[in-house]
């Protein structure tokens, strides 16, 4: 263990990208870990997050107090840890006798590979490095100064991405009235406040946004710092998808990593609608792996792996195609670089026509070749046109 404490000691400081806790001794107490690095009141410190059941808690802490409490879970609630820096990956496995084992495997380029390159200084991101923004400096995003931490990197090329695909929507909103904006599963808040601070502050839009979460603690934390920022067209509730009727109307839907078949409400909620824009990235389609059976496929799908991916490939074009059958123009893009998350795939809807039938008489073919039926389908039997 003492070299494992030597290991934590020399990665655990400004060039630590992120550490992972898992393979938990008892999920029912707390089932993973996470530390990454923040800026704490202009200093930079570390932020612990646990996941107890359906909660995470947070706690930032200085780099002594990160060191022990990850020692002291790697002794008492953990089996396996994984530290990714930018000089190098390492893993800690403790075995069934207490053994503990460290591999550590040095990255050829450390100075390069997660700061951030030569040609990503010089992109012309929506959010320039080097301009403060005060969300972004709360989220740990950016430096007092407007630098952007080099462990968030990723996530502030994730957030100039969603930008991107928000500027190319743009010609579809309403511009004689106010836009009406709503986030499903909207967690922390990233891109909710960079979509408010892009269209609001930046372009002058006339927007009202509302994010909506089941996590109360989330919601809470996300309208304290909106009321900072004086964002008053934004507003974040506690509730579910699949309940919320509170608006009649509704211009643009956002749903980012909705799981599983949230995603399915809000795209079932975005049509009953009209919703002249939908941005969803899906996350956990486990609803059809559950039901898929294709004798054609039958030699991919024995494949445990393959067929959880060949699931959500197909969970999403479908939905791509019921979105299209209801009358929207729709994409399937790439959201950020595979490296970053295996859930990169968005789905972009515009209205444009009315109903397809040719739409409905493929899927018809493809989902009964499948042996499935998604969440969506069920919800827009009864309306007209499916």
């Amino acid at each position: 263990m003492e070299k494992v404490i030597s290991f934590l000691e020399e990665q655990i400081n400004e060039s630590l990208i992120q550490v992972v806790l898992s393979n938990s001794r008892n999920k029912e107490n707390i089932s993973k870990m996470k530390l990454h690095p923040v800026i704490i009141k202009g200093e930079e410190g570390f932020q612990i997050e646990r996941y107890i059941g359906t909660k995470v808690l947070h706690e930032n802490v200085g780099k002594e107090a990160a060191v022990q409490a990850i020692l002291e879970a790697l002794n008492r609630d953990f089996k396996q840890l994984e530290l990714d820096s930018a000089n190098c990956r390492g893993t800690v496995l403790i075995g069934k006798r207490g053994t503990v084992s460290l591999k550590i495997k040095k990255k050829n380029a450390p100075d390069d590979n997660k700061r951030i390159p030569e040609h990503n200084r010089r992109k012309d991101y929506i959010l320039p490095e080097g301009i403060p923004v005060p969300f972004l400096i709360d989220l740990g995003v950016q430096a007092k100064d407007g630098k952007i931490i080099h462990a968030r990197y990723d996530k502030f090329r994730q957030i100039n991405r969603f930008l991107e695909f928000v500027r190319d929507v743009l010609p579809a909103l309403p511009k004689d009235r106010t836009v009406s904006i709503l986030d499903f599963g909207c967690g922390k808040s990233y891109l909710t406040f960079a979509l408010y601070y892009y269209l609001k502050i930046l372009n002058h839009y006339d927007i009202d946004v509302v994010g909506l979460d089941l996590k109360e603690d989330v919601i809470a934390s996300c309208n304290q710092l909106k009321e900072k920022y004086g964002y008053h067209n934004l507003t974040f509730l506690k509730g579910d998808i699949r309940e919320y009727d509170e608006k009649e109307q509704v211009d643009m839907v956002v749903t980012l990593h909705a799981c599983d078949t949230a995603t399915d409400y809000a795209l079932y909620k975005a049509i009953t609608w009209n919703a002249k824009v939908i941005l969803s990235v899906p996350c956990c389609q486990h609803e059809l792996n559950k039901q898929i059976n294709s004798r054609l496929l039958q030699p991919v799908l024995k494949y445990g792996l393959l067929k959880e991916r060949l699931s959500a490939l197909f969970t999403d074009g479908i939905r791509a195609n019921m979105l299209e059958q209801a009358g929207y123009e729709t994409q399937i893009l790439e959201f950020i670089d595979m490296e970053h998350t295996p859930k990169n795939i968005l789905i972009r809807a515009i209205r444009k026509n009315g109903f397809q039938k040719r739409k409905k008489e493929e899927l018809k073919e493809l989902i009964r070749e499948l042996q499935g039926e998604l969440t969506l389908e069920k919800l827009l039997k009864d309306k007209e046109g499916f």
